[in-house]
């Protein structure tokens, strides 16, 4: 089977005073398809440009990144963008919710741009709200949301095509034990349904929900292995 991610001589590397620094750089890494991957490591390890690369929104210094067997950085900025649109969901920690939308709203955006009807786009973002607890806040913007709930209607917006991959940025950083729950509640659901799953995290008991846990340091994959919770079972 295809990999659903495969990384060939990758590298991101800044040039800074003169200075080449290596964000991040490997000979090779395959996510599978169906896979759940924590990414770890101190802050400056390269997790989130890893991750960007993944999305393709940051293209490396050299090598190549493949999306289901497709090279993100040969095709047109169209066709990435459009191949990102129907495979990937992104969860970050900043939430980018608009902010001048009601919560049903923000969901129905990506449906919007999708072509989907409007009573359908309504239908879905309800539903969808409703699954990550926050059902009776549909019509609340976010100033009027805690940080849990808007992280909520941030998943519920990820969620809105069906992603076949989530990408997800400390998605659980700065949220209330309820909220924390609802999201690895909610990425087990979707692993078990089949999506692929990348999630860059600080979060060492979160980093244990996944199957595989890929450590980073100075810009370099450490080790890849299975979660101590995973291991002991």
């Amino acid at each position: 089977m295809t990999p659903m991610f495969r990384l060939e001589e990758v590298a991101k590397v800044y040039s800074r005073r003169a200075t080449q620094v290596v964000a991040f750089q490997t000979p090779s890494l395959e996510i599978a398809t169906g896979d759940y991957v924590a990414i770890v490591g101190p802050s400056g390890s390269g997790k989130t440009t890893l991750l960007s690369l993944l999305g393709g929104l940051l293209s490396p210094t050299r090598g190549r990144v493949f999306l289901a067997g497709q090279s993100l950085f040969d095709l047109s900025v169209t066709a990435r963008t459009r191949l990102r649109r129907e495979k990937i969901g992104f969860v970050f920690q900043s939430f980018n919710l608009v902010p001048y939308l009601t919560a049903i709203e923000n969901v129905q955006v990506p449906l919007y741009l999708a072509g989907v009807q409007k009573s359908d786009q309504q239908q879905r973002a309800a539903a969808l709200l409703q699954r990550v607890g926050i059902g009776d806040r549909l019509h609340h913007k976010p100033s009027e949301l805690s940080v849990g709930q808007q992280q909520r209607v941030a998943l519920a917006r990820t969620l809105a095509n069906n992603p076949p991959v989530i990408l997800a940025d400390e998605p659980t950083g700065n949220l209330d034990p309820d909220s924390r729950q609802r999201v690895l509640d909610a990425f087990a659901e979707l692993h078990r349904a089949g999506h692929t799953i990348v999630m860059v995290t600080h979060d060492l008991s979160a980093a244990d929900h996944a199957l595989r846990r890929l450590n980073l340091n100075g810009g370099a994959i450490c080790n890849m292995s299975a979660p101590a919770s995973t291991r002991a079972a």
